[in-house]
This record gives structure tokens, C-alpha cells and sequence, in this order.
């Protein structure tokens, strides 16, 4: 049942990075607001949780770079401690290729991704061509495009031929680090970061409370939940594209922005994280990374906390992670053994823990790191989104003008929402 009608200025719906910048922005501003969160903790596609050992790990994002101004200005004002990635030693191909070969076959694959990013998302020449139908044409070495694929689909967890050329490369352009996305996680999990945001916050914040409605007219909004109904001036949707258009508004958004809204897709990836005894790759003189050539877009690398918490972290992404959906947890388990083991020898078997997050079903966020838009006509959706159309208004990392899909990018475009939100209120 309903409780009594309560009032604010702006509702923010979804606690991920998104939501929790905005509402330190609005905070900071004198804004009185809410922020309701479907799940029962804070950050999204952000998140740790218990492994069998008791250690606390991330399950979600983690990774972050000094060329992301934003997460490691905010990581650093609350006192985290930055571990950095081991890097240190050879790079595995598997199967595995001579040294010239495995240098011939990444500047090949960098080599295509440059030549790509040359091309203006506007040309008329890529028009209704997808990224897949485009790498077909280029003249390199099918090594060098094995490698590009995996690359492509490990990243966006997307196959190939379901996304538009022109999109890729317009958000490619706004991932602007120079030193690896992977350089640096949190000790204390990034999930700690959000939990501290969140703190900051108090009771504004509501978990387990998903918006089922949200009501808007000339006057505002209603936003309705299970337990509450909130009247307020405003409404922020924090949420990643496809999950906002699941929503019932009334009335029915305008139909160019539930059109925009409509032409994402969540991709779909498994997180695994494998911990050993010691890190047994180093004594050999590897970094711990490993690329699987036939395997497009399954990737390792090294995620020790330390070298007494040796441990790999595994991704699965794409069509790969989809192919292995089916399989029970012992099989799944079993099917990445076999490929570490293949990698990088049977000390790869002397598991001491294998945790595994699913996030192709998620309900609230997708099944990946970000949605990707899978419609090649729709190159004004992410401006439409951005519009809103007042007093409904929408953000989420994939938005982004830097970093999309990344924690960054969330930071960045849940402040730039709260900042034209702030005005919005400010002016008569």
C-alpha cells in the first residue's frame, strides 16, 4: 500500500555512480532531494561481494586509469588505497604465437582500430554499415582481425555485427586514456567508494525501493514506488538506457526520446575472479594477461591485492559470455580451468577459490558494462536523451562527453545532469 504523498525538489532514480554524483551536486547546490535505488545496497554496475575465502572482491567495475581525472580525484579525496595492476613481464596469445608474430598480430589489431577511428562518424561512406561488415573489407592479416574482434566484442561485450560503425567510432573518440584502463583498483573495492558517496548522503538515499511510475506534467512529477509516492519539481532517470525505457511513464514520453530511448542493447559479460596461493605466472615471467585467439573476448589478467592474495581476473564477454550462459556453475567452472590450464600450465588447476558474477540477467542494469546503441539510423539518440524533456530528465555513463561505459564517465554525466538541473530550478 501507498504511504501519505511526500514532497521535494528532485527525485534521482537510480543509486549507481550516476545517480550518487548528481545527488552531491544537488547537496552542494541546497537542493532538497531523494534518491531511490531498486537494489539493496548502492553503485550500480558497481559492486563486491563475499568470495569463498571471505575476502571482499569486486564483482563488478573496478578498473580505472590516472587518465580518468574524476574516479581517481574522488578515490583519493576518501582516502583509498590505489593498488596498481601487475604488468610486469610477458603478454600470453593463446594459442600461443612465436614473439614476432604475437607483435606482428596487436599492432595489426591497433592498426585497424586507428584506421577505424580516422573515419568521421558522418561519412556517407560507413552509412547502415555495421563494425562487423566493416572489418571485413580491411586488407590485414586474419590474425590481426581475430585479434580486433576479441578486442572489440571483450570490451562492448557486443557481437560485431550488431553494432553501427559510426557509433563505435564516436565513442571510441571519447576513451581518450594513454596509459591502460587497467592500471589501478581499490584496495578496499570500488564498491567502498560508492558506499562512502552514499554516506555523505544519509536518508535521502532509499534502497529496495524500485520505481514502478513515474507521472509528469508542466507543474512536475510524481514518482511512485512500491512503498511511496514522491511529488517533486524534478526527476533525474540515473539509469543505464535500456533499463530507463523499461519504465512506465505517463503520460507516454514524447516519441523521438521513446524512440532514443529504445535503440540500446545491453551486452552481456561474466566476471570471474580465480585465486591461487601465489602468483605462480610471475615465477615465469609473465604479467598474468592472457588473450584467447580463438576465443573472442575472453581475457585474463593479474588481480592480486597482493602477493599473498594472488588471484587472475577472468572476463567473458559477448557472444562467448551467451554461448556459456547455459552452463551450470561445475561446468562453467570446469570450461575456465581447461582454458587457464591451456594458457598458462597446470598450476592454472590449484584453485583455492573461483567466484563468479553473472551479469547477462541482471534485472536492474543489463548484462554488461554498458549499453551500446544497436540501431545505425539513430545517430541523434544520445542527444534526445540528454535533451530529457523537462521535467523528466536522463543520464547514465553511456551518455557521457568522456569516458562512456566507464565508473568516470558515470561521475561525469551525473554532474553535468545536476548541474543543468540546478539551473533549470534557479531560473523563473
Amino acid at each position: 500500500m501507498t504511504t501519505a504523498l511526500e514532497r521535494t525538489d528532485v527525485v534521482i532514480v537510480g543509486a549507481g555512480f550516476t545517480g550518487l554524483s548528481a545527488a552531491l551536486e544537488l547537496k552542494q547546490a541546497g537542493i532538497d532531494f531523494v534518491l531511490l535505488e531498486a537494489r539493496d545496497r548502492v553503485g550500480g554496475r558497481v559492486e563486491a561481494v563475499r568470495n569463498g575465502l571471505g575476502e571482499r572482491i569486486d564483482s563488478g567495475g573496478q578498473f580505472f586509469c590516472e587518465d580518468m581525472p574524476e574516479v581517481t580525484a574522488l578515490a583519493a579525496s576518501r582516502g583509498k588505497a590505489f593498488v596498481e595492476t601487475y604488468v610486469n613481464g610477458d603478454f600470453i596469445t593463446h594459442p600461443s604465437l612465436s614473439v614476432e608474430h604475437a607483435e606482428r598480430t596487436y599492432y595489426g589489431a591497433m592498426a585497424i582500430r586507428e584506421r577505424m577511428n580516422a573515419i568521421e562518424p558522418d561519412d556517407p561512406s560507413i552509412a547502415g554499415m555495421s563494425v562487423a561488415a566493416w572489418l571485413e573489407r580491411q586488407p590485414n592479416p586474419a590474425d590481426a582481425k581475430t585479434a580486433f574482434r576479441s578486442m572489440i566484442e571483450g570490451l562492448w561485450c557486443l557481437a560485431m555485427d550488431k553494432v553501427p560503425l559510426w557509433y563505435l567510432i564516436d565513442n571510441d573518440r571519447r576513451i581518450t586514456n594513454e596509459v591502460p584502463e587497467l592500471q589501478y583498483s581499490l584496495l578496499e573495492t570500488m564498491q567502498s567508494l560508492a558506499e562512502d558517496l552514499a554516506g555523505d548522503l544519509g536518508d535521502r538515499v532509499r534502497l529496495s525501493e524500485p520505481v514502478t511510475r513515474i507521472e509528469h506534467g508542466p507543474q512536475g512529477v510524481r514518482v511512485v514506488s512500491a512503498s511511496s509516492a514522491i511529488e517533486a519539481r524534478k526527476v533525474l532517470v540515473a539509469l543505464p538506457p535500456a533499463t530507463a525505457a523499461k519504465l512506465d511513464f505517463t503520460p507516454a514520453l514524447p516519441a523521438a526520446l521513446e524512440k532514443a530511448l529504445g535503440v540500446w542493447e545491453s551486452g552481456a559479460v561474466i566476471k570471474i575472479l580465480v585465486r591461487y596461493a601465489t602468483p605462480f605466472w610471475r615465477e615465469r615471467d609473465l604479467c598474468g594477461m592472457v588473450m584467447w585467439r580463438d576465443l573472442p573476448g575472453l581475457f585474463a589478467c593479474d588481480a592480486s591485492k597482493d602477493a599473498e592474495h594472488a588471484a587472475l581476473v577472468v572476463f567473458v564477454g559477448g557472444p562467448l559470455a551467451l554461448r556459456w550462459r547455459p552452463l551450470d556453475d561445475a561446468a562453467f567452472r570446469a570450461e575456465v580451468t581447461a582454458r587457464l590450464v591451456a594458457a598458462l600450465g597446470p598450476d592454472a588447476a590449484d584453485i583455492i577459490d573461483f567466484s563468479q558474477r553473472n551479469w547477462i540477467e541482471d534485472r536492474w542494469s543489463g548484462g554488461a558494462y554498458s549499453d551500446l546503441i544497436v540501431d545505425v539510423t539513430a545517430r541523434d539518440a544520445e542527444r534526445t536523451i540528454r535533451a530529457g524533456a523537462a521535467p523528466v530528465h536522463f543520464a547514465s555513463s553511456e551518455l557521457s562527453p568522456s569516458f562512456p561505459g566507464y565508473i568516470e564517465g558515470a561521475i561525469v554525466m551525473g554532474r553535468i545532469a545536476a548541474g543543468k538541473i540546478v539551473t533549470d530550478l534557479e531560473t523563473p
